[in-house]
């Protein structure tokens, strides 16, 4: 009798747990605003794309259509593989930008068409030089700090510098507070840049510490006075202008030539996966919203209905995402990557992979809401029924949702991008790169 007496109390203490371990299933399931790319810094440039495209990319996003959103996307690539890079050389008076122009070009300063050097300052306004062995790119000769502005601040805004792709900051004989202070207006506007430490000829002959030990201590000043300002490090070269073959030259040359590559095809292709990130989050949180939704879940017939009621509305989702069976495989068929179409995701694999959905879904969890759904009760709890079903359909469209974006990533990625873009530095085939993107749910 006792046993009787207390059941409402105790129905009472479960419905009471289980509420609040939805809620905090809900703090999980809830849309990141953070991309599967924040740990990394994105940086700005000038080829970006129109502002049209980005709405036509946003709109084939929106309807599901990620066939055309690829087809976009492949065009607005294959149009910037001319675009041509603007490398901005800067630095303080006399540190020797112009010397470093020619020998990065691979020309003597007596040549007709090199950039004028000298003990004063030679160098009054930007110039514009240009090299066969960087095709597109234009490399700006910028008068020194001070030269023409008595404050960083103005200097960046006479100079331009917000036009540049890429900046690359001299030094020599010391590093200044205004390198310093231009290496944190490059962080700030998340410009690409460099610290080069030109004139390594001239310390090696007057120094009296061997070789290693004098690259370290440049090295380290550099680093520590960067550190101070709470500036994250750049690539740092010490080179010597007269001797283009030695010292870091040729590890500047192949890392310029990567981040030209990054600025023409990585850097844009990553702003809009971005934009497409964002459409397929507001998305999920529309269908999440959706009165549809609500209503269906109120029409379900029982909780026994649950399985085949959550396989109908992941077919749906899929549908609506364009990562369905038939989508998928149209997409592979239209890229030719056959290994693109993958199979839809299915709720068994669901409920194995997340431990979210696997705990909404337990037999625990089904066995209470049954007796809940139980006639004894004359509909009383049918609100609690509703409101799990409703979790469980959003944590459904959330994982969706985070597929969609998964494939689309990694099928921009590997269909738009150049062969040679799209190997440099990951040792895979293109085919291996979708494994390797964390695709695992295709």
């Amino acid at each position: 009798m006792d046993l009787v007496m207390k059941l409402p109390q105790n129905i009472w203490k479960t419905f009471t747990l289980l509420i609040n371990m939805a809620k905090s299933l809900k703090l999980l399931i809830s849309p990141s605003s953070k991309s599967i790319t924040a740990g990394e810094l994105v940086y700005t440039s000038q080829n970006s794309s129109s502002p049209e495209v980005m709405e036509e990319i946003g709109k084939a996003v929106a309807e599901g259509n990620l066939q055309k959103v690829i087809g976009i996307v492949k065009d607005e690539m294959q149009s910037k593989s001319k675009y041509t890079v603007k490398i901005a050389v800067t630095g303080d008076s006399g540190n020797g930008m112009s010397s470093f122009i020619n020998a990065l070009r691979l020309i003597g300063h007596d040549e007709e068409d090199s950039a004028p050097t000298g003990v004063v300052r030679t160098t009054q306004k930007p110039a514009r030089y240009s090299s066969s062995h960087f095709p597109y790119v234009d490399l700006w000769d910028l008068p020194g700090l001070g030269a023409t502005a008595q404050s960083v601040k103005s200097y960046l805004e006479e100079m331009q510098i917000s036009t540049f792709d890429l900046i690359i900051i001299i030094a020599s004989e010391q590093f200044s507070s205004n390198h310093v202070k231009l290496a944190e207006a490059m962080q700030r506007m998340r410009k690409r840049f460099y610290v080069v430490w030109t004139k390594l000829d001239r310390d090696l002959s007057t120094s009296t510490f061997p070789e290693p030990q004098l690259l370290q201590s440049i090295q380290k000043n550099i680093r520590e006075n960067l550190q101070q300002a709470q500036v994250r490090e750049p690539p740092v070269f010490l080179v010597s202008c007269f001797s283009p073959s030695f010292h870091d030259f040729q590890e500047l040359r192949n890392t310029l030539q990567k981040d030209i590559s990054n600025i023409r095809y990585r850097d844009p292709l990553e702003t809009i996966t971005q934009v497409c990130d964002k459409c397929i989050s507001n998305k999920a949180l529309s269908l999440k919203e959706y009165q549809m939704l609500t209503k269906r879940l109120e029409a379900a017939a029982s909780p026994s209905d649950d399985t085949a009621d959550l396989e109908r509305g992941l077919e749906t989702y899929q549908r609506l995402f364009g990562v369905d069976d038939g989508s998928l495989q149209r997409v592979a068929q239209s890229t030719g990557r056959l290994e693109m179409g993958s199979r839809a995701l299915r709720l068994q694999n669901l409920l194995q992979m997340d431990r979210r959905l696997g705990l909404m879904m337990c037999f625990a969890v089904n066995m209470f809401l049954r007796v809940l759904g139980s006639s004894l009760w004359c509909g009383l709890w049918n609100f609690v029924i509703r409101y799990f079903r409703h979790q469980r359909h959003k944590l459904i469209i959330e994982i969706v949702a985070k597929h969609t974006k998964t494939f689309l990533r990694s099928a921009l990625k590997d269909s738009t991008l150049p062969p040679e873009i799209l190997w440099e530095g990951s040792g895979l085939p293109s085919s291996g790169i979708q494994a390797a993107s964390g695709g695992s749910f295709c």
